[in-house]
């Protein structure tokens, strides 16, 4: 990428909104969207380095608006055989001197009582941050690939 690439996209978080607009009507030919300031620089740092390093394939283009209209389904994403988990598997951590245990269920995991969507959600009511659930319960070290 060329360095004045980069410094077009460094100088838009000090640009103002009406900056940002100016630019958007410039690259974009259109007239800027309602959206928040973050959202314009986001898009705008996009859209210059696709003017200058091109954009999406004709073919992922297609794709994608297939994938658009319906008509064809998004791939399935297949799990590692490390995050398979089978309903009924308990897992357990000790979490600040106590112990918490989680039961994977058919369509979600059990805590408590409770059913939780994810392992991370489950994660997130222990501890009260976020958290990989999967490395939250050593399932997998922090910073790996999936």
């Amino acid at each position: 990428m060329s360095i004045e690439v980069l410094k077009r996209v460094a100088a838009l978080p000090g640009m103002s909104t009406a900056e940002l607009k100016g630019m958007w009507q410039e690259l974009c030919h259109s007239e800027p969207p309602p959206y928040n300031r973050a959202f314009l620089v986001k898009r705008l740092a996009y859209r210059i380095q696709e003017l200058a390093l091109g954009g999406l394939t004709e073919k992922t283009e297609k794709r994608l608006e297939r994938l658009a209209a319906g008509e064809e389904a998004p791939p399935e994403r297949k799990r590692p055989p490390g995050e398979r988990l089978l309903p009924g598997t308990r897992l357990v951590r000790d979490w600040k001197g106590v112990e918490h245990c989680c039961t994977v269920l058919d369509n979600g995991f059990e805590y408590q009582g409770r059913r939780f969507g994810s392992l991370s959600a489950v994660a997130n009511f222990i501890t009260g941050t976020r958290w990989n659930g999967l490395v939250f319960f050593g399932l997998k070290k922090q910073g790996d690939e999936q």
